[in-house]
Order: structure tokens, then C-alpha cells, then sequence
């Protein structure tokens, strides 16, 4: 899995940072990418990469301020008319639905693919044999949410040498062994699939949170998570303004990844405010609570 900043800045497009969105590449694992928000112009943002938008499957967006969802009807527009036939899933909280359909219908868009569209409330929203999407509130002016994206368990790794030395043939039976499914060979053996594999390999964590405040719905989705992708809207030289206007600052997102227990902490949704040089003193602030610390940039992508 890899993870792509299309737009890490807050409030209004600059010109460092563009407005809020990230993709979740899992080419490897499902050949399709999910979308998180869709600030204004992350179709364009997506043009300087090799993300294809027919290869997205869902898109989660965390609240409805413009900067998080304005991109979003030309986003999917683009996509039909770039040959997307694949169908498309879109989560967000209430109101989202009425978005959507006033934007295609006003403007006379006709999507030439299947779109749903979910309202969601907290708990689980979407599972399947690779991954479950849970959402929480978070602390905003508007309702807004936290995803906590556990991916499933994997098989353990197939031990080949073992398989040959007990005369298996390598094909497509191999492939059968290491899914954990009992195989009959010609010679008629039967192979038990647990003698064969190493240890499950523990899937991976991610919380991918909105607009937020410091809170403990935050704490939770992040909670020992491989990756927790935090706002750090304002410098911790800030805190009143960041809690007047419902945001975190640096060390706040620092301190929820200290008592989350995460591997790795990014710092994402940066004001416009701070220049490309003043934000290498937002990531010093974060490391005085927690370490690692990851400052976001438009296009930076990251391997889970």
C-alpha cells in the first residue's frame, strides 16, 4: 500500500499546497485506489501523477467544508468521460448525497458508471476479505469524521524449499497452499496448507482524520496504528486560534500520536499561512512530544 498527498494545505489553494486530498494506492493488493476528500483542483493534482481515476473505488470524505469536497464533482465527471465504467462508491456524512446530485444535475452530467452514494454515521462503513473502515466524529464547527483503516491479516510466507523437498511440483497449486486451501496431488497426497506457510502477517493501520480538535474520538482511530495522518492546521505558537476555529495545532497531533501509541505520525492540512521555510519549524515543534514525525507536501508519497 502507498499513500499519495495530492493536496495537503488548509482553507484556500496556495501556491505550495493545494487544498485537501489524499489517495491510497493499493494496486498490489485490489488494482484500485481510494480517494480521501477532494479539495478543488485534485483532478489536476492528479495529472502530475500516474494515478489513473478509473482505478478509483471509493472516495471518503471527512466533512463538507469547500476545501474537502469542491474538487469532487469534476472529479467525477472527468472520470466518466475518461472511460471509467468500473463503479464507484462515495462515503461522507449527511448532506453529501444532495451535493453530488445538485452539481451532476444543474450542470447537465450524465456519469456513464454505477455511483453510490453512502451517508455515514459512526462504526464500521465499509468491510471485505481485505479491509474494514470504521468511522468516528471527530471535534469540528461541522460534523466531521476519522477513518481507522484496518487492513486484514495476510497469509504467512510460502515455504517453497520445504514444499520441494517434500516433492510438491511448484504451479498453481502453490498458490492455493500459501491461501490456506487443502490440495490433493496427483499422486493422490493430501497437503495440509499450515505445514507449509509461515505466521499470518499482520495487516496494517491507518487513521486518516478530518478537521478536528484534539479528542478522544481521535485517540481511539489512531490507537497503535502503523500511520496515523493528523491536521496540524496552525504552530503550536497558536493554540488559542487553532482551538477558536474547531483545528489542531503541531503538538497537539503530536500528543495524540504519543497516546495512541502510533508508529508514525504525519502532519497533514497545513495553513497557507506558513511558508515552505517556516514549515520545517511545524515539524520541530511536533518532534518535542512525539517521534517520527512526516511533514505532508503536495505529491510526497509514502509506502506502508
Amino acid at each position: 500500500m502507498d499513500i499519495l498527498f495530492l493536496g495537503t494545505g488548509a482553507g484556500v489553494p496556495g501556491k505550495v499546497r493545494n487544498v485537501s486530498s489524499l489517495a491510497l494506492k493499493m494496486l498490489n493488493e485490489r488494482g484500485a485506489v481510494w480517494l480521501f476528500d477532494c479539495g478543488e483542483a485534485t483532478q489536476h493534482q492528479i495529472l502530475h501523477t500516474s494515478l489513473k481515476p478509473r482505478r478509483i473505488e471509493k472516495i471518503f470524505i471527512t466533512h463538507l467544508h469547500g476545501d474537502h469536497i469542491f474538487g469532487l464533482p469534476g472529479l467525477l465527471s472527468s472520470r466518466s468521460f475518461q472511460g471509467g465504467e468500473l463503479p464507484l462508491t462515495v462515503y461522507g456524512p449527511k448532506g453529501i448525497k444532495e451535493f453530488i446530485s445538485v452539481s451532476l444535475n444543474v450542470s447537465g452530467t450524465r456519469l456513464q458508471y454505477e455511483l453510490d452514494v453512502v451517508e455515514i454515521d459512526e462504526g464500521i462503513v465499509c468491510e471485505d476479505s481485505q479491509m474494514t473502515v470504521e468511522a468516528r466524529r471527530l471535534e469540528h464547527g461541522i460534523e466531521s469524521y476519522g477513518y481507522r483503516l484496518q487492513e486484514k491479516d495476510k497469509p504467512g510466507v510460502l515455504l517453497v524449499d520445504q514444499l520441494k523437498k517434500d516433492g510438491v511440483p511448484p504451479g498453481p497449486l502453490y498458490k492455493e497452499i500459501k491461501m490456506g486451501c487443502p490440495v490433493t496431488l496427483a499422486d493422490g497426497r493430501s497437503i495440509d496448507p499450515s505445514k507449509y506457510t509461515g505466521p499470518a502477517q499482520k495487516g496494517k493501520t491507518i487513521a486518516i482524520l478530518g478537521d478536528t480538535r484534539p479528542c478522544e474520538a481521535a485517540v481511539v482511530l489512531a490507537s497503535e496504528a502503523d500511520l496515523l495522518i493528523h491536521e496540524a492546521t496552525f504552530s503550536a505558537e497558536n493554540p488559542q486560534m487553532a482551538y477558536d476555529y474547531f483545528h489542531s495545532t503541531t503538538a497537539q497531533a503530536a500528543e495524540i500520536a504519543r497516546q495512541a501509541g502510533v508508529k508514525a505520525l504525519v502532519l497533514n492540512h497545513i495553513s497557507s499561512r506558513y511558508t515552505k521555510e517556516e514549515s520545517i519549524h511545524l515539524k520541530t515543534e511536533a518532534e518535542e512530544v512525539f517521534t517520527p514525525v512526516i511533514l505532508a507536501h503536495d505529491l510526497m508519497e509514502l509506502s506502508i
